[in-house]
């Protein structure tokens, strides 16, 4: 299974660098010298590849690709996925951290058992993570947050909720 641990913002320099949006817990082995992503670019076409350096700059991580050595090149990766195996991902030690992957797909219910709907994605926001679940026909996002989010069974394929009055509603 494939799991997307960044996303190309833009080109940054005339040197084939690119900015960043990190997706994942661990940049520094997802990102580090050496390692291959792939890419899905925004014509649904993909590409490897090779990190060839990669340092933190105003809350994103510039990279340089060993295949891209030029910005009309870094200009042609906007906006493209960065796309790593979930099977070379380390396993989490906390038990209340999870990858996105593990998240998505999994029912969403209140307390009682009661179906509210289902994980669509992790949404990664300055104010923290949402979850985006699918409820009667729409998306509502959920702060991902102990207080409204006290469970989550990966095994049992289900995250419980404990949403304010009128969240679900908005």
């Amino acid at each position: 299974m494939d799991v997307v641990v960044g996303r190309i913002a833009k080109a940054h320099g005339i040197r084939g660098e690119l900015a960043v949006d990190v997706r994942t817990d661990s940049p520094e082995q997802r990102f580090a010298v050496g390692s291959a992503v792939m890419t899905k670019l925004r014509d649904g076409s993909s590409r490897n590849l090779t990190i060839a350096a990669a340092r933190e700059h105003s809350g994103r991580l510039l990279v340089r690709f060993e295949e891209v050595l030029t910005r009309d090149v870094a200009e042609t990766l906007r906006g493209a996925l960065l796309i790593a195996d979930t099977s070379t991902l380390p396993p989490t030690e906390d038990p209340d951290e999870f990858y996105d992957h593990e998240l998505e797909g999994l029912r969403a219910e209140l307390a009682d058992g009661t179906l509210v709907g289902k994980v669509l994605e992790i949404v990664h926001s300055a104010a923290g993570e949402l979850l985006s679940i699918e409820h009667d026909g729409r998306e509502v996002l959920v702060p991902f947050v102990k207080a409204i989010v006290p469970a989550v069974d990966v095994a049992g394929g289900r995250v419980v909720l404990d949403p304010p009055e009128g969240l679900l509603d908005a």
